[in-house]
């Protein structure tokens, strides 16, 4: 039975159709936790950046390796003439299967030394995703800074407009010049010039941290929770023990590993090769038969055998000077990371305990003195600017403090100590 559809059917049906797909992008979409954390961010980060996917699938690709270089080599099958007279009168002839078989335990060293490459690539996806955390983290603490000093701003415009205000009053009055209103004006307009700004750039760090968290750069996110690291760092005891598991010193240990088993598959090649031929013949004098053959490499060029072992040895060496070098340097970033976390919460105790009190308490007096005629203008907008420039250090007190804290964790190796 047919059907005809009417034109506002026809219209809705194909609105459907083309929003179907819509609906199923929508559908997959990662949902945000509101407010967004700190550790949050760490989290989604090494879940969903591709360089992450990218280095587990190097991974799983090199965890096929030590099956390969374990295997044998193949066989070969080797149909031969071995012999056809001139006279077409018959011919000799054999198919053999032949078969390397090594007489040393060069097959478990190679298996060896790739199983040392799977541990060294999987350290390596492990320094990705504390890379892409670190990147992550300052994303978001740059956001975090650049919307703070955008509410900051929004009340300095406010407070600089009350100014405007209290300056129109007296000149009313004829107690204030018209310069006062000026100088008010060209405050406001700064100010506001600064937020018209600051738009751009909080718009700009929203799609950085966006994109770090392997999102589109356009995706809403949620509001940002603030980062309280009230505590003080581990001691260095602790830390120095973190170190240990750092995946830089991980990879370079599983080069030792490989170096090691590269000295014994070098030192294997002093062994022979052994040679195994077998197959079915025929000849024109006895007929069909069997044929076998066994034989033996000659590993008789010992100096190229004894350049191969200096050479595994020499890069054994290597990689233990690295890893003494390589656990030196980070001790070195380690302390000085936690110098640092001290340094900037000092810089906040003090901005929050003495310096911001100090900063607010000179308004009241400065606005009062002002309002009755005791103090010039210029006196009131010294003592604003002055709490504003304390409270934008608090801000970025708080922010290299996050920082801070973040370059902790990535130093140990690990953000689980210090985002809890």
């Amino acid at each position: 039975m047919a059907c005809r559809l009417t034109g506002h059917t026809a219209f809705a049906l194909a609105i459907a159709i083309v929003g179907w797909p819509s609906l199923g992008v929508a559908q997959t979409q990662v949902v945000l936790p509101s407010p967004l954390r700190l550790v949050d961010v760490v989290r989604i980060a090494g879940e969903r950046r591709a360089e992450i996917d990218a280095a587990r699938a190097r991974t799983r690709a090199a965890e096929q390796r030590p099956a390969i270089v374990s295997a044998l080599q193949d066989p070969m099958v080797s149909p031969s003439l071995d012999h056809l007279p001139f006279m077409w009168g018959g011919a000799d002839v054999s198919v053999t299967l032949e078969q390397q078989i090594p007489l040393s335990g060069i097959r478990g060293h190679r298996r060896a030394s790739a199983l040392a490459d799977v541990d060294r690539l999987r350290a390596e996806a492990g320094r990705a995703g504390l890379d892409v955390g670190l990147q992550a983290a300052t994303a978001f603490l740059m956001l975090q800074e650049r919307q703070r000093t955008q509410a900051l701003l929004s009340e300095q415009v406010a407070f600089a407009r009350g100014v405007v205000a209290a300056a129109n009053a007296r000149y009313a009055s004829g107690t204030a010049p018209q310069s006062d209103v000026l100088r008010a004006e060209v405050e406001v307009a700064r100010l506001e010039a600064q937020a018209r700004s600051l738009l751009s750039e909080v718009r700009g760090a929203e799609s950085m941290l966006a994109t770090s968290l392997g999102l589109d750069a356009d995706t809403p996110l949620p509001p940002l929770q603030a980062v309280v690291v009230p505590q003080p760092p581990p001691p260095w005891p602790a830390l120095r023990a973190a170190l240990i598991e750092r995946p830089e010193l991980t990879a370079v240990r599983a080069e030792i590993t490989r170096a090691e088993a590269d000295v014994q598959v070098m030192r294997d090649m002093y062994r022979p090769m052994a040679t195994i031929r077998t197959g079915p013949s025929y000849t024109m004098t006895d007929g069909k038969g069997w044929m076998a053959m066994v034989g033996l490499s000659l590993p008789i060029w010992r100096g190229k055998l004894r350049a191969g072992v200096a050479e595994a040895q020499a890069m054994r060496a290597m990689s233990d000077a690295e890893l003494r070098a390589m656990t030196r340097m980070f001790e070195g970033e380690a302390a000085t990371a936690t110098s640092q976390v001290q340094a900037w919460r000092d810089r906040q105790d003090a901005l929050n305990t003495n310096v911001l009190p100090r900063a607010r308490m000179a308004i009241g007096p400065a606005i009062a003195g002002y309002t009755t005629g005791q103090l010039p203008l210029v006196s009131v907008i010294e003592a604003v600017q002055a709490l504003w420039i304390v409270q934008a250090d608090v801000i970025v007190a708080d922010v290299e403090l996050g920082l801070a804290w973040v370059r902790l964790g990535r130093a140990i190796g690990s953000y689980e100590e210090v985002l809890r």
